[in-house]
């Protein structure tokens, strides 16, 4: 777990006194609050509606809850800079998913983050999640009544908080500068203080494990502290991120036995292990996972969001989601990716592009007898789908598969599947690749199973011209010549460089002709020289991806040159749009 900037500043205010006397165990931790108790413990759960302030009605049980912390952890992220709007958009997001909990921000730490809570309490009617606002226990030395950033956590309006809490005795001592029993009175009077109000709090203890290692029964001590008080959950944090899943498990397992407190889980992935050390602690008794979109957060991240709910759904049969929800996974997943200007990372579990695509032509053999050999859930369940990839690597199972995804019956002809299959080795040995150009690989076995290429247009010649004038700029203007519906037409154009200059020409020739390519444009273009013996004279192979405002397509070009490469690449793009469009050919 990350906190904010401004933890441990906040609690550094008082005078620093030094620790004194045996680590406070059990008796020391006991409750000091006015909540109603259970047995001398207060009552854990939910306070009732008149007291929660915008408080929605879960779907769900309250017995296991989907805790999101993109909107404050995951916004630790390098390159990641959420306005308000953009936080609003991905709470509506995660709100139709369908978490139990969105932690928006830190009020009262930056005006961003108040105006979030004054905002989404007006405009976002949640259906599914409750707002949970996030801020530290009380400064040492003062009452939590009195304290003006916990004022600022009731200021928010929001019916859950979560307080983060020192629970290594170090950082206590280092880092806010107090005794390890005025610690214990922070967490008890800042818990307690909030349930008066009748705010539902959780608390984050910041460095659990690393705490539980040099100091296992004062770690265990400011559990029960916050469980006694009153906290409804007490979530133990991995916030260096170097745990392993078996020693997660361990100490969950321990510290739920020695407190009987109800634990949550957040965990960082710094060793790349914070799904499996989420699941772990599930495993050991946790009942509230906190998790980020994505995988967001500082460093290399947290736990991902959707690899977790997935395992919770699918691999553990919990219901964690409302019904329907979780085919929705991989379309919030890719949305709020965009939200955030991030491009989704292809390889990621059960939502990336790739999660479900076949390559190999072993792999492809088997998945023609039944998907299940070679997956491990149904891509439909989160939303995706399979994949076929054409590569060298293909073999006739491939492009078999890869014609019936694509609607092109190739009639079980195995002299015809064997030709493409070849076709494609050839071209892949010469630098072209069609696993990443759909577009292609479709005007290649359409060619092939129909015996003619689908061309709209025969070009006679082209040309690029780039000049370097006098005073340090360039001029680029391209020339093309082509014959289309019997017409020969030449066009020339301008562009901000010769790629650009040739794409206008190809548009001023045929726009007329072919009205429907002004509703194409290039969106991505993609260059890479390939191995070669000399650099100049290296292979050059362009992909480029174009859209029609309903869809995309990618296209492959290989020459000697990135102009050469890139005419290919803008021949294969437009051909295919208005095969798209359902456009007869006319050459």
């Amino acid at each position: 777990m990350t906190s904010q900037a401004t933890d441990d500043s906040s609690h550094a205010a008082s005078a620093a006194t030094t620790a004194q006397g045996a680590v406070p165990g059990q008796d020391t931790a006991s409750a000091q609050s006015g909540a109603p108790t259970q047995g001398g413990v207060p009552a854990q759960g939910t306070p009732s509606a008149d007291d929660t302030p915008s408080a929605s009605t879960p779907r769900l049980d309250d017995s296991f809850h989907v805790f999101d912390t993109t909107l404050r952890d995951g916004a630790q992220r390098e390159g990641i800079n959420l306005t308000v709007a953009d936080k609003l958009a991905i709470a509506r997001h995660l709100d139709d998913f369908g978490v139990g909990f969105i932690e928006g921000g830190w009020p009262g730490a930056n005006p961003r983050d108040t105006e979030f809570f004054v905002r989404a309490q007006q405009e976002i009617g949640f259906k599914n999640a409750q707002l949970v606002a996030f801020g530290s226990t009380r400064r040492a030395g003062t009452k939590a009544a009195e304290d003006p950033q916990v004022k600022a956590l009731l200021d928010s309006g929001a019916p859950v908080i979560t307080l983060v809490a020192k629970s290594h005795d170090r950082h206590v001592e280092l880092a806010l500068r107090t005794t390890l029993e005025e610690n214990l009175a922070m967490v008890r009077d800042t818990v307690s203080y909030l349930r008066e109000q009748g705010r539902r709090v959780f608390v984050d203890c910041e460095h659990f494990f690393d705490g539980y290692k040099a100091n296992p029964e004062y770690a265990k001590a400011v559990v029960r502290a916050a469980s006694e008080a009153g906290a409804d959950v007490v979530v133990l944090c991995d916030t260096n991120g170097g745990m392993l899943p078996a020693q997660v498990q361990a100490v969950v397992s321990t510290v739920l036995a020695d407190t009987g407190a109800r634990l949550g889980i957040h965990a960082q992935d710094d060793t790349g292990c914070a799904v499996a050390n989420t699941l772990a602690a599930v495993d050991a008794g946790a009942t509230h996972v906190q998790c980020t979109a994505n995988g967001y957060g500082e460093r290399v991240g947290n736990a991902n969001l959707f690899p977790v709910v997935a395992a919770l759904e699918l691999k553990y049969g919990k219901k964690v989601l409302p019904e329907g929800a979780l085919g929705e996974m991989t379309r919030v997943s890719h949305a709020i990716a965009e939200v955030v200007n991030l491009t989704p990372s292809t390889h990621q579990p059960y939502v990336g592009v790739s999660a479900f695509a076949h390559k190999a032509g072993l792999h492809a053999s088997a998945i023609k007898v039944d998907p299940d050999l070679y997956q491990h859930i149904d891509p439909e369940l989160v939303g995706n789908t399979m994949r076929m990839l054409v590569s060298d690597m293909a073999g006739r199972a491939s492009v078999e598969l890869k014609g019936k995804e694509l609607g092109i019956d190739l009639g079980g002809d195995r002299e015809l599947v064997g030709r493409v299959v070849e076709r494609v080795k050839e071209r892949e040995l010469q630098g072209y690749t069609y696993e990443a150009a759909d577009a292609s690989f479709e005007l290649l076995l359409r060619e092939e199973a129909e015996g003619r290429s689908r061309r709209y247009f025969r070009t006679e010649s082209w040309r690029a011209i780039v000049e370097n004038r006098p005073d340090g700029t360039h001029a680029n203007e391209a020339t093309v010549k082509l014959w289309a519906k019997g017409e020969r037409i030449v066009a020339t154009a301008e562009g901000n460089g010769p790629v650009n200059a040739l794409d206008r020409a190809l548009r001023v020739a045929l726009e007329r002709i072919h009205p429907q390519l002004a509703k194409m444009e290039l969106v991505d273009y993609k260059v890479r020289i390939l191995e070669g013996k000399h650099g100049t004279q290296s292979t050059t192979r362009v992909l480029i991806s174009t859209s029609d405002g309903e869809g995309e397509w990618s296209t492959v070009g290989v020459g000697e040159n990135v102009i050469a490469a890139s005419w290919q690449a803008l021949e294969d793009a437009y051909t295919y749009g208005l095969l798209r469009a359902g456009v007869e050919p006319s050459e």
